[in-house]
């Protein structure tokens, strides 16, 4: 009786410190590639200074550190009140801690048909553009750069985004979900000496972004029409509309199911 007990408290503290690991892991995923992470920083530098005040007994140095404690739960409600916001409507829709559902499928499906959709529209039409999708990597750091457009995806948004002479033309528009979080955002160019010369800034922004973070980027050529792809720093060019197609899928859809692993079927450079 008395080793059944025992059992039951290990098992009981083992389900207690996995919930507590699984609440972090998703809050984290949940904060990465936004201005929360540096709070995140900034809270264990603060930590630390306590830590060795504390082993050094620097009175002075405690009692600030303290303070700034006490009132730095206020100050990150102010300040990330657009985060919790957001952790709050996810917990409240159920998706915070949910693995996927029909509804995000079909909100992929959506997403992927509107880029293609505009993408044939530009390429036919011979407009430059510039797509990012964020993936794993946070860009939040890109995203600043632009100008704000927090809109539901549609290929009739992201078309009149480049539409020459448009105010947000120029640049990139970065994606996250079904989201075009910002447009006339400024990606890093490659450096890389195998570009061909004969590619322009749309293609070296696509290279660069891809050697950075693990962002899947579409170029539609301004003077071609020809539509283009990057990831982990690989340029596929001459892509059909199945071609891209099939990438979007495996790379959306991926999200879905961490299981799967990237399998890339595009053309090779040509």
């Amino acid at each position: 009786m008395w080793q059944d007990q025992s059992l039951i408290d290990i098992l009981k503290i083992i389900v207690d410190i996995a919930v507590v690991w699984f609440v972090i892991y998703k809050l984290f995923t949940l904060i990465r590639g936004t201005k929360a992470v540096q709070l995140l920083k900034g809270i264990f530098v603060v930590l630390a200074i306590w830590f060795f005040s504390s082993v050094l007994e620097l009175a002075t140095v405690q009692w600030l550190v303290l303070q700034a404690i006490d009132w730095g739960f206020l100050a990150v409600i102010i300040l990330f009140q657009p985060e919790i916001r957001r952790a709050l409507e996810q917990l409240g829709r159920g998706s915070l801690f949910a693995r996927h559902s029909y509804s995000q499928e079909k909100a992929i499906n959506d997403t992927i048909e509107s880029i293609i959709s505009a993408c044939k529209y530009m390429s036919k039409r011979r407009i430059g553009a510039l797509i990012t999708i964020e993936r794993d990597t946070g860009m939040s750091e890109y995203v600043e750069t632009g100008t704000d457009v927090n809109g539901r995806l549609t290929s009739q948004l992201l078309t009149n985004i480049f539409m020459p002479n448009a105010p947000l033309h120029d640049g990139a528009v970065i994606i996250k979900d079904d989201e075009i979080v910002a447009a006339a955002c400024y990606l890093p160019l490659s450096e890389s000496p195998f570009i061909s010369k004969e590619l322009g800034t749309r293609h070296r922004a696509a290279m660069g972004i891809s050697e950075v973070t693990d962002a899947f980027t579409i170029v539609v050529s301004e003077e071609t029409g020809m539509i283009s792809a990057t990831k982990n720093g690989e340029l596929h060019r001459r892509l059909e509309e199945e071609d891209l197609r099939k990438m979007l899928m495996k790379e959306l859809h991926s999200n879905l199911d961490s299981n799967k692993s990237w399998n890339w079927r595009g053309k090779n450079n040509g």
